[in-house]
């Protein structure tokens, strides 16, 4: 980590339902042994167990890991500082990955209640492209 916090472009996350320890690596931007480790200071933070321990992480939790990754390396939090902060803006692992897809783009976060949400604003966004278009 440099000594000026720089944000850092991810790769979009593939339509799929489940991703190995490996893939979020790769999608997060994040060591699998930092994974493991976040696991345990984040209690939203769960991820399926099947065979041999093998993590399965959902897609709501790799926004949730974005959004972690964002307030430790990015914003400069500590691991108190990022707890309390996802705890104080929704607490579960939804209410995290609906403020992380709100803050990447072309990311929906997958809960019924938010897609409301987003499809109105969505909306509002593409009458505003239409009406520039169309002067």
């Amino acid at each position: 980590m440099t000594a000026t916090m720089e944000k850092v472009v991810l790769p979009p996350i593939p339509a799929k339902r489940y991703f190995t320890i490996g893939e979020v690596s790769e999608l997060c931007g994040v060591k699998p042994h930092v994974l493991r480790y976040w696991e345990q200071e984040f209690t939203q933070l769960r991820p399926v167990k099947r065979r041999g321990n093998r993590r399965y992480y959902q897609h709501h939790e790799v926004l949730l890991i974005r959004r972690i990754r964002e307030l430790l390396y990015e914003q400069g939090f500590t691991i108190n500082g990022a707890r309390n902060r996802l705890d104080s803006h929704g607490g579960g692992a939804h209410g995290a990955s609906a403020e992380a897809g709100e803050q990447m783009e072309g990311v929906v976060p997958p809960a019924a209640t938010t897609a409301a949400v987003d499809v109105e604003q969505l909306r509002k966004e593409l009458l505003h492209v239409i009406d520039l278009l169309s002067r």
